[in-house]
């Protein structure tokens, strides 16, 4: 069946107006001022006027395993289910293990996010945990890229942390070069997710890779940004004055953030006004990872879950709270990570493009209607199709 919106005010992310969109199977058909219904072919016609049309969103960080441990097994955070993803406005995923992987493995990673695709969404993964030497599949970073479809980069690494393992800057270097000819000969992104920690280090190993090296900046995305305004200033010389590329995380109680820690919607107003290139921004979640709570010795204090829900809160508050364009918000979840990820079809609403889309009311934001890859995944702010075990 075709399917039909209506008088949609649609955010491509660019502005387009108000148009009518036809979704043929699993891709958009047609965009147009008035699209008419032929009496000859059968249409499932949804009137949005009076809603925001825009495309359905891209966590590029996501521990769909679950994560943590850092508080002992019994810390380790849950799996994730369909509808802690959709009910969020998201509808790809990029999965990674995180601090454990040893009891986390690549495999189990690779058949959950097998899984998640199967449940109607987009899923794919990085090879590799905190730790170095990186754990593949394969044996090898580069014959994961190559002859696994799933896997789109590595990561996350941990540098500036505590957790890590403390790679030399030429140790992780040769891990960038390694992910990013294996990108070239896979034709995929080759992109290295890198968790960044609160060191005093910084993002000094990025910048060697960048300086000393002749690999691009577009193969690594340091992530936690804002963990501190020491970092995002960081973050933001980094972006401007090399090129680079940046994530802000999102899963972090606006009520509750710990001591210099910024809010996401906030950090990216403030790095739109220094000057930092909109298109060199992303946001992820951390979704379903663990959040612990470290003393000043490192002993461990508490533990929270990551929401991939907090992705659309952070965007919705960049628009209504930090009066961001709307355009630039949607930028850092839609195109911007789907062109680092190299992800053509996701991320914008164009003919041919993977008939992801969000459908939102224009004045409170409040996500009304979800569709994955053409098919229905929220109703009226409600999931109407569920995981297998929910």
């Amino acid at each position: 069946m075709l399917k039909l919106i209506q008088q949609a005010t649609v955010y491509a992310p660019e502005y387009l107006g108000v148009r009518d969109v036809l979704i043929g199977d699993t891709h958009i058909l047609k965009i147009a001022t008035q699209i008419p219904v032929a009496a000859d072919y059968e249409v499932e016609v949804l009137n949005a006027r009076g809603k925001l049309l825009f495309p359905g969103l891209i966590d590029g960080h996501v521990h769909i395993l679950g994560g943590g441990g850092e508080g002992g097994y019994h810390t380790r955070t849950p799996e994730i289910v369909l509808t802690d993803i959709t009910l969020g406005g998201v509808t790809t995923v990029v999965g990674c293990l995180g601090t454990d992987g040893t009891t986390r493995s690549m495999a189990s990673l690779l058949a959950k996010a097998r899984g998640l695709e199967e449940e109607g969404i987009s899923a794919y993964i990085y090879t590799g945990s905190y730790q170095v030497p990186i754990r593949t599949l394969t044996g090898s970073i580069m014959d994961d890229l190559i002859l696994i479809d799933k896997v789109v980069g590595c990561g996350e690494i941990a540098i500036s942390d505590h957790r890590s393992s403390q790679p030399t800057r030429e140790e992780f270097a040769r891990i960038v070069g390694d992910t990013r000819v294996g990108g070239i000969l896979s034709g995929k992104a080759g992109l290295v997710n890198i968790h960044m920690g609160d060191g005093k280090r910084m993002l000094s190993y990025l910048r060697y890779v960048v300086e000393e090296t002749e690999i691009p900046p577009s193969n690594m995305l340091p992530t936690h940004i804002n963990r501190s305004t020491r970092l995002l200033q960081d973050g933001a010389d980094y972006a401007k004055s090399l090129g680079g590329y940046v994530d802000l995380t999102t899963s972090s109680d606006p009520d509750y953030l710990e001591e210099d820690e910024v809010k996401a919607s906030t950090g990216l107003k403030w790095m739109l006004e220094q000057g930092v290139p909109a298109q060199q921004i992303t946001f992820s979640s951390d979704g379903q990872g663990s959040m612990p709570v470290f003393g000043r010795e490192g002993d461990f204090l508490g533990l929270g879950v990551g929401k991939v829900t907090s992705l659309y809160r952070e965007v919705k508050d960049a628009i209504l709270q930090d009066k961001v364009d709307i355009t630039q918000a949607l930028q850092t979840v839609t195109t911007n990570p789907a062109n680092l990820l190299k992800l053509e079809k996701k991320g914008r609403i164009a003919v041919g493009c993977d008939a992801d889309l969000v459908l939102a009311d224009q004045d409170t934001f409040a996500i009304d209607t979800l569709l994955a890859r053409g098919e229905w995944m929220v109703r009226d702010g409600a999931a109407v199709k569920k995981g297998t075990f929910e």
